[in-house]
């Protein structure tokens, strides 16, 4: 176990630095890394399922971690998208592609279970790829996560009704109400348990102040939800869903998340490297046709139901698109429907490993095809039109335009106004727009990413272009707009982290403000205060931090694409900072005697 265990480390370390590198993110590295080292690659690892039990634990953290950042009352707000959009996803899905099998000439009781089996998606592909391009609070991120959630509670019922589909198992004189029972006591357990077991058992743990302690509870938390989900009859990941959302309230969550997190991300690597092993690429050799062709419809009609209920749930076109291809690959929870559906005789080995192969390639395809539809597509769309009208700008001469009215627009505006200062504001939340406007500001509703806005609200004639919206794909989109059509106009800019900055950078702006760099440094000064720090000293230290801050984010502009070296360049810029301050100290030290003799 020890030799598989670095051959798998070690496939993880070379394939997934390239494949982020090269824009399609980890999942594919991993996937690619699994069919590498895997039977049907150089078969350094031979024993699939053994590392597929182990990684598993990887997909019961995520749902556990998903689970703390949903709240309970979040989780009732979002009960319509979860159970109405979700089964419309899983019940269209199912009938289109079930639709499609028995065309082909497959039994209708292989085709449903293959239909409903190839319905859901991959909540352990579609999650981190859609956290690793900030896309998870968007609301085709929301819409998706929703129907994510109701697939996982579907899944024990769909499970369920295999044995009814084998044609030779007849349908039940009664309800077994001896297995509902064990599921409802199972969940009662966990909530009730959660509710007023964990915070008591964490409280005493934390007091005991042993952190290795603590982070083995943390485990025991998820193991044990899980095993109490299984032992009842539901998705394993499903109980430790659960159990994060009890603790999702509580003062252990962001300590929680801190100790599970490591666990998570190496255990769903290695379970993305055991699908990738459990490819029978020699099935596709063997019949390409007929793979490429299930490829293919699994992917455009996943693609093309989500996209029409993308849009009938009102997203804009983007989103649909995200939306669409975010859920068109397969889901790990489809091994177990059809591993059932051959043990019952409903459904034929070698259509399901078929099925097998194609999800497993799905889940490789979508890595590549999102972040194409991400760098060639979207980009391309046009911008998304408001069902209110926008206002109709009177163009005041001002010298100053504001894209963006919100936290920190406002504090402009009104510094300007302090200063008899006029200036245009232009925001697209409607509702943002209505509230200011109730205060006296004067806002108009528009899109400042649309160049015909900007030119009626004085582009051509203005000094300053303020950008202070607050997503950072908008805030690029105006600057390279107001480039090409208004090069005269000096641009300053809100950056939202260092990567905004530099990318702001790379469009030579130049007034850029990190949002929390400046609120950062006052607090970090009122913290050396309170501690006795002098407040000179304090202020000293922040200003050499500031300075030296500011001049290394300007040396790391050149390497912030290269992943590896800016990390080395941070770790380098850190102990700089160091020996920066220490030699700082020597020198305001050996002037001490100096000034006491002069």
């Amino acid at each position: 176990m020890i030799v598989t265990l670095a051959i798998l480390l070690a496939a993880a370390v070379i394939a997934v630095p390239l494949s982020r590198r090269a824009g399609f993110g980890s999942i594919l590295g991993y996937l690619l890394a699994g069919v590498l080292i895997g039977p049907t690659g150089l078969r350094l690892v031979s024993d699939v399922e053994e590392v597929r039990e182990i990684s598993e634990l990887g997909v019961i953290m995520l749902l556990f971690l998903i689970g703390l950042e949903l709240r309970p009352q979040r989780l009732w707000v979002m009960r319509r998208a979860v159970f109405g959009l979700g089964t419309a996803q899983v019940a269209l899905t199912a009938a289109v592609l079930a639709g499609l099998l028995i065309a082909a000439g497959q039994r209708w009781q292989g085709s449903t279970i293959l239909g409903l089996g190839l319905a859901l998606s991959s909540t352990a592909i579609v999650l981190p790829m859609l956290a690793e391009r900030d896309l998870l609070g968007s609301g085709s991120g929301r819409d998706t996560f929703s129907v994510l959630l109701f697939q996982d509670l579907a899944f024990i019922p769909l499970v369920a009704m295999v044995p009814l589909l084998s044609g030779g198992t007849p349908l039940p004189g009664s309800v077994p109400w001896i297995d509902v029972l064990k599921m409802v006591g199972g969940v009662a357990v966990i909530l009730v348990g959660g509710r007023f077991l964990l915070r008591p058992a964490f409280r005493a743990i934390g007091g005991a102040r042993t952190p290795e302690v603590f982070t083995a509870m943390a485990l025991l938390t998820v193991v044990g939800t899980a095993a109490l989900a299984h032992a009842a009859g539901l998705s394993s990941s499903l109980g430790a869903f659960l159990a994060g959302v009890l603790l999702s309230d509580s003062e252990y969550r962001h300590e929680l998340q801190a100790d599970i997190e490591p666990f998570e991300g190496l255990l769903l690597g290695f379970f993305f490297m055991s699908v990738g092993m459990s490819a029978n690429l020699g099935l596709a050799l063997s019949n390409p046709a007929a793979i490429a062709a299930g490829l293919g419809c699994l992917l455009l009609g996943k693609f093309a139901v989500g996209v029409i209920l993308g849009r009938i749930a009102k997203q804009d076109m983007a989103g649909a698109l995200r939306f669409g291809l975010s859920l068109s690959q397969g889901s790990e929870f489809s091994f177990v429907i059809f591993a059932a559906a051959v043990a019952t005789g409903a459904l034929a080995r070698d259509q399901a490993d078929k099925a097998t192969l194609v999800i497993a390639l799905s889940m490789a395809a979508t890595p590549v095809l999102f972040a194409m539809l991400e760098r060639f597509v979207i980009p391309k769309l046009p911008a998304k039109t408001s069902e209110r009208p926008y206002d109709s700008i009177t163009d005041d001469n001002t010298p100053v335009i504001i894209c963006g009215f919100g936290r920190v627009g406002q504090i402009v505006g009104r510094m300007l106004r302090m200063r008899g200062i006029s200036f245009t504001a232009l925001e697209q939340d409607a509702g943002q727009v209505d509230v200011v406007r109730r205060f006296g500001s004067k806002v108009y509703f528009g899109n400042p990413s649309r160049p015909e806005v900007l030119r009626a609200a004085g582009a051509e004639k203005a000094r300053l272009l303020v950008v202070a919206l607050a997503d950072m794909e908008q805030t690029l989109a105006v600057v390279d707009m107001a480039r090409r059509n208004f090069p005269n106009l000096k641009i300053m800019a809100r950056a939202r982290n260092r990567r905004h900055a530099h990318l702001l950078m790379d469009r030579e702006v130049q007034g850029i403000v990190r949002e929390t760099f400046h609120s950062s440094l006052t607090l970090s000064g009122l913290v050396l205060r309170e501690l006795g720090v002098p407040a000179d000293e304090a202020q000293r230290t922040v200003d050499l931090f500031r300075q030296h801050d500011e001049a290394t984010l300007v040396a790391q502009h050149d390497l912030f694409r290269d992943e590896q070296q800016l990390i080395q360049s941070t770790q380098q810029a850190s102990d700089e900072l160091i020996s920066l301050f220490e030699a700082d100290q020597s020198d305001r030290e050996a002037a001490v005697p100096l000034v006491s003799k002069a």
